[in-house]
Order: structure tokens, then C-alpha cells, then sequence
């Protein structure tokens, strides 16, 4: 969005050309005047920060690191980033946020790149072919984590992040204020960008900032190429003026640019345009990371041994070929790069580093180098399309539209906030449901459950009876408790032992126990309709005719209608067999007669179904004797030999050609067919002789 009746903001500001209005009434702010890095919580709901870049976005920071973005995406990739990720594992552990700078010390020979990936993947990522295990790739985050795990407490002082020279904790970006733009409006420059000396007094910020004011030059004319040094050739350092080294290295990707910083005029419909003139620019792309696993193939050779494979062997050549490629190119621009005036460098990883920093001889870059700067933000696979956008980036001036007012009333809304639910927390402290004790009652009643259902799933009557009559339970004792799932189908013993079709415990519920029939379940079914085979429901029936058959004997031996204790205690129950479902009593002799009758049944069935399989073989094997008699005719005719007087005697064939004799002239199904009843009646012919 445009800023409207603010014409000194129509147009991307440029730290090395502003408009003369800004700079002749520029101010710096101070720490405690600049931009607020309260939570996002606490912001206003209106925009509270705007950058220039074309068309300006909504401005953010990030509280926990200390950095500030030009839009949502790169605070979100900041979020996604291990920098923010580790400060998170800091802060949790009630330690202090690291920089970036301190974060890449802290990596140390660690060879992962902690910069993201590029949306357009190189070939050189492609999946080694003999990689093995899990094939998860470890971050750089996890690996730092379980490095910091292993030291002691000793070891973990000394591995803590140095204090920086210039001040640890600063934020990235200076502010400053003019009467040009409203009160609310600060401009935000890099600090990055910055010698050490420049930035000993923030108050003198604002006259280097006028020093460093270049005039925008014409477009230069077309320079002879020079492919070494990507397509153009060097200039003198003393015609081009003042410039920068960007350099970024990591995961076999390497991308350096030399630009000027005097923006170069052009003409874009009739309008005067400010551009970035890059004064060279190199690639190299080289497959050196061993894919799904992390790291370079040096850091795994140094930590596990000389891997043998060919995937191994060509991310050495590559390595090596690639710091040849790299200590080449910045050779060749030694001169440019010497005469730089701050070299931006992105090199993560002993390997990446050393291939900058060496030692080697006729070293370009040096580790001590006062000019040596990180980019203050998160940046993405090293192309040059990224350090083009890293330059904008850093030369870009950083519009914030911030309402102060509505910050100071959410600080302090937030403020009394956290102090009235410390208050809240101290005097009243959530106390957790407890869970309700089960009375002695209930215990015993959940114990004599169990003992119960174990006896009857492992069918063990003679010890059931004695454990209801010791326990003094009834026969239809209710399981507990009652509203369980599993008693919802069998409530009683009687309606398990049925539900598991065990005839002997239903007899020995029913006849010695005195278990009640007519007791229903949850589902309104008695024990008899949930038995599942023909024996168990038998059982029921003999049940019913020994109870009725004792009590009737009974009152034939008293004479005065009274029961006796004849029979036992459970034989005396006059139950409700209607209401129980139980059919007429069936006495003993009968249902055994009944099972004989259909074991008798079951006999004669299998010795005739024997006896038409033994029809069936015998008349398969005539029609083969048929067949094969009609074959020979066929062959051999039916006349005698001439002047023999003789039968013609037929040559006996073998099995397998008298197979491929009858399987002439039939198709594929009609040949199965065949095979498969000649399989069958071997294997009749197997059993029968057997």
C-alpha cells in the first residue's frame, strides 16, 4: 500500500541517496524512543510498522531474538528458523538469548546449513543411492541440542556464547525520526552496515549517514565479458568507488556478488528509477551433501571413518573441487575485494568456513577482518538471486508507523493483567478431581467377580460350587459392577457359562447350585437364549427334568404335599421354566438318545457320502479304460497282424505321454479340468491304500 499525502514515501528510500528533506532533518532516537518489541499480543490491531520495497507491508519483530522483519514472511521464516528454535530451548531453560553471530559459534563443526532451502531444488541434492538407516534427516538444532546434552556443567560454561565487541543484545536496526513525517513514523536503518568505529556514538549515526550520500551515476557501458568472473569484467577499484562483498556458502552451494554502492539512474516511463549496479557476480553448485542424512561427506568421514561407495567418493571430489572453484574466484577479485567496504559473509560449518578463511596460501579472506558482517536476517539457499535481495534488504531504509499511545495502554493492560493471575494462582491453586475410594463393600464385591469369571471361562465346576457355598453368595450372584460393559450381555454366572456353551457348568448352576433361569440381562434375555449349540441348551431341559422329577418324588414321600430335603436345597425351587424360555424337561435317557440318534445319523451320512465318492472314483476310472481303449483303436486298428494270425499287441505308453495324448485338441480350461480330477483320484487312491 501506497502512503498517501506523504510524497517523501512514494518511493523506496535508499541509505545512500535519500531525499534531501530527510537528510538535512534527520534525529536519531534513542534506545529507549525507538521501535517497542512488545509480544504481538500486546500490539494494536492497526498496522503498526511499514517498509518500503516497492509496495510497503506490515513491519514485525521478533521479542525473543531481539530482531526486527520487513514483513510477515520473513518473520515467519525467522520463526521456522533454528536461531528462534534454540533461543526458545534457551529461554525455557532460564538462560539468555544468543545472536546470530553467537548461534554460528555455537554450531561450530557442525556442517549442516541452518539457512532453509530454496524453492527450486539443485540437482546436486539429488538421493544418494546407498543411503541407509532411517533415512531422517537431523537438524542442525537437534545435533547442537544432544552436543550441549553431553557436556557437563564445566564444559557448558566454556561452550556458552561470547560477548561480543560491539555489545550483545543491541537490535538490528537503528531508528531515527524527522519533523518531515508524522511523530509516529520512525526510519529504521541496519545497524550491520556500520564500521565498529561508526557506532561507538549513536549520536554522530546521523552526520555518517550524510558522508555516506552518493549520487546516482549513468548506466555504464557495455563492458568486454570476462566469464571467470561471472560474465563481466572487474573494473578498477578506484573507478567504481565505494562497494560491498556479499558471499554466502553452504550445503555445496556457493554465490558471491561485488555491487556498487552508488545506485545507477535509469529511465522507466518517462520517471527517473534508482537501481543496484552489480559489478560481478559468481555461482558454483556442487553435490557434496549426503542426502536425508545431513552434513558434509568430510564431517561424517572425520566422526564415523572413510566411507567405501560411490556416492561418498564423488561429495569428496566434489568438496574438493568446489574449494579449488571458490579460493579461485576470490583470487581473482582479491583487489576488489580488499578495497571493499564491508564484506557481508554467510559460511556455516567448520568446512564452509575453512574454505573462506583457510589457512591456505594466498588467502583472500581473513577471520579477523574488522569488515566482516553476518546478515542480520534469515536467509535462504545461497543463489544470486538471494544476495540480490539480501542487498536490498540491508540498503532498504525501513518505514515503522507506530502508535505509541496504544502500546503504552496495552503494556500496562498486560502488566496488570500478569499481576492480578499471580495473585489469583497464590491464593486460590486449581486442585485436581479426585478420584472417588471404593468402599470394603465394593472391593469385595469386585473381588468376588473376578474369582467368579475365572473359575467359569476355565470351566472349573468342582471348584465353583465351593467357592459360592464358603463365600455365602447365591447362585444368581449379580457381577460387579453392574453397570460395566462386559455384564451388560452376562450379569450372573448362569448367563456366562451359557454364553461360553459349557453344558456342565449350566447343569451344575442349575441343579446343585440353584441358580434362578428366569433371571434376565440388560438386554432383557435370559440365560437359555443366549446359549449357543445344541448341547448347552440340552442341559437346560435335563435340568429341568431332574428339579421337577425330585420335587414331584418328594411330595409322593411325604404324603402331605410338604417338600422334603430330598434332593438338596436346590432342588426344591419351583422356577418359572415359561418366563425362563426353557422347553418341556427332556430327561437324561432321552437326551442321550437323542445325541446317539444323531451321532447314528452322522455315521450313516459320512458312509454314504463314502460310498457315492467310491461310485464316483470307480466310474471315472471306467471312462478312462474307455478312453483309452478307444485311443489304441484309433491308433493301432482292430485287425490282426497279416499272415500272423495274432492279435496285434499295442505298445504300452508312459504316464506322461498318455497325459499329453489326452490332453490333445482340449483348451486351456477343459485341460485344468482334467488335471485336477486326475490329481483327486490320486489322492483317493493315496488314502485308500493308506
Amino acid at each position: 500500500m501506497a502512503h498517501a499525502g506523504e510524497p517523501l514515501l512514494q518511493r523506496p528510500l535508499y541509505v545512500f541517496d535519500l531525499p534531501e528533506e530527510i537528510l538535512l532533518t534527520l534525529q536519531a532516537k534513542s534506545q529507549t524512543d525507538s521501535t517497542p518489541t512488545a509480544p504481538a499480543d500486546t500490539l494494536p490491531s492497526t498496522p503498526t510498522s511499514e517498509i518500503q520495497d516497492g509496495a510497503p507491508t506490515t513491519a514485525t519483530s521478533c521479542a525473543l531474538c531481539g530482531l526486527a522483519f520487513p514483513n510477515v514472511q520473513e518473520q515467519r521464516s525467522h520463526v521456522r528458523s533454528d536461531l528462534h528454535g534454540y533461543n526458545l530451548k534457551q529461554k525455557m531453560r532460564g538462560l539468555q538469548p544468543v545472536g546470530e553471530e553467537d548461534f554460528d559459534k555455537l554450531v561450530g563443526d557442525l556442517d549442516e546449513s541452518i539457512s532453509g532451502t530454496d524453492s527450486s531444488d539443485s540437482g546436486s541434492d539429488s538421493e544418494d543411492e546407498e543411503a541407509s538407516g532411517t533415512g531422517r534427516k537431523e537438524s542442525t538444532l537437534s545435533a547442537l541440542l544432544k552436543k550441549q546434552a553431553k557436556l557437563s556443567a564445566s564444559d557448558m560454561d566454556d561452550f556458552a556464547p561470547k560477548k561480543r565487541k560491539r555489545g550483545s543484545g543491541k537490535p538490528p536496526l537503528v531508528w531515527f525520526s524527522t519533523p518531515k513525517l508524522p511523530e509516529n513514523t520512525s526510519l529504521g536503518i541496519y545497524r550491520a552496515i556500520f564500521s565498529d568505529a561508526e557506532q561507538v556514538e549513536e549520536s554522530h549515526l546521523v552526520e555518517t549517514i550524510r558522508k555516506k550520500q552518493l549520487p546516482p551515476t549513468a548506466p555504464p557501458k557495455a563492458p568486454p565479458t570476462n566469464p571467470d568472473s561471472g560474465g563481466v569484467a572487474l573494473p578498477s577499484p578506484a573507478v567504481v568507488g565505494p562497494h560491498y562483498f556479499l558471499c554466502m556458502i553452504g550445503g555445496g552451494h556457493f554465490a558471491a556478488m561485488l555491487v556498487s554502492l552508488a545506485p545507477k539512474l535509469t529511465k522507466k516511463g518517462g520517471l527517473d528509477e534508482r537501481n543496484a549496479t552489480v559489478l560481478a557476480h559468481k555461482t558454483f553448485h556442487r553435490y557434496t551433501t549426503r542426502r536425508k542424512q545431513g552434513g558434509a561427506q568430510s564431517a561424517n568421514d572425520s566422526a564415523k571413518g572413510a566411507a567405501h561407495s560411490a556416492g561418498s567418493s564423488l561429495r569428496r571430489y566434489n568438496e574438493a573441487a568446489l574449494t579449488t572453484e571458490v579460493r579461485a574466484l576470490l583470487s581473482e577479485w582479491k583487489a576488489m575485494i580488499d578495497t571493499a567496504e564491508l564484506c557481508f559473509i554467510r559460511a556455516t560449518g567448520t568446512t564452509n568456513r575453512r574454505t573462506l578463511f583457510g589457512p591456505y596460501d594466498g588467502q583472500v579472506l581473513q577471520q579477523n577482518d574488522l569488515r566482516n558482517r553476518g546478515f542480520p536476517f534469515s536467509t535462504r539457499r545461497a543463489t544470486q538471486a538471494e544476495l540480490m535481495r539480501s542487498f536490498v534488504e540491508l540498503t532498504r531504509v525501513k518505514i515503522s508507523t507506530v502508535d505509541e499511545a496504544a502500546l503504552a495502554a496495552a503494556s500496562v493492560a498486560q502488566e496488570s493483567a500478569k499481576a492480578a493471575a499471580s495473585a489469583s494462582a497464590k491464593t486460590s491453586l486449581p486442585s485436581k478431581p479426585s478420584k472417588p475410594t471404593p468402599s470394603k463393600v465394593d472391593e469385595e464385591a469386585l473381588l468376588h467377580t473376578t474369582q467368579l469369571q475365572s473359575l467359569i471361562r476355565r470351566s472349573k465346576a468342582p471348584a465353583l460350587l465351593p467357592y459360592l457355598h464358603s463365600n455365602d453368595l447365591p447362585a444368581s450372584y449379580h457381577f460387579f459392577p453392574p453397570d460395566a460393559p462386559a455384564h451388560h450381555h452376562a450379569p450372573t454366572p448362569l448367563h456366562l457359562a451359557a454364553s461360553l456353551n459349557s453344558p456342565t457348568l449350566v447343569h451344575a448352576l442349575l441343579v446343585k447350585a440353584g441358580a434362578d433361569p428366569a433371571v434376565r440381562s440388560a438386554e432383557g434375555k435370559t440365560a437359555f437364549e443366549i446359549a449357543g449349540d445344541r448341547g448347552t441348551r440340552d442341559a437346560f431341559r435335563v435340568a429341568r427334568w431332574e428339579i421337577e422329577a425330585a420335587q414331584t418324588s418328594t411330595s409322593v414321600a411325604n404324603g402331605d404335599g410338604k417338600q422334603g430335603s430330598k434332593g438338596g436345597e436346590a432342588l426344591r425351587h419351583n422356577w418359572d421354566w415359561a418366563a425362563a424360555s426353557v422347553p418341556p424337561a427332556l430327561s437324561p435317557a432321552s437326551a442321550a438318545a437323542v445325541r446317539a440318534r444323531e451321532k447314528a445319523d452322522g455315521e450313516a451320512e459320512k458312509a454314504a457320502e463314502a460310498e457315492r465318492r467310491r461310485a464316483e472314483t470307480e466310474r471315472l476310472r471306467q471312462e478312462d479304460r474307455e478312453k483309452e481303449e478307444k485311443r489304441r483303436e484309433g491308433r493301432f486298428g482292430k485287425g490282426r497282424v497279416a499272415g500272423g494270425g495274432g492279435v496285434l499287441k499295442v505298445q504300452e505308453m508312459t504316464a506322461q505321454e498318455r497325459r499329453e495324448e489326452d490332453a490333445k485338441g482340449l483348451t486351456p480350461e477343459a485341460r485344468m479340468r482334467l488335471e485336477r480330477e486326475r490329481r483327486a483320484r490320486a489322492a483317493e487312491e493315496r488314502m485308500r491304500r493308506a
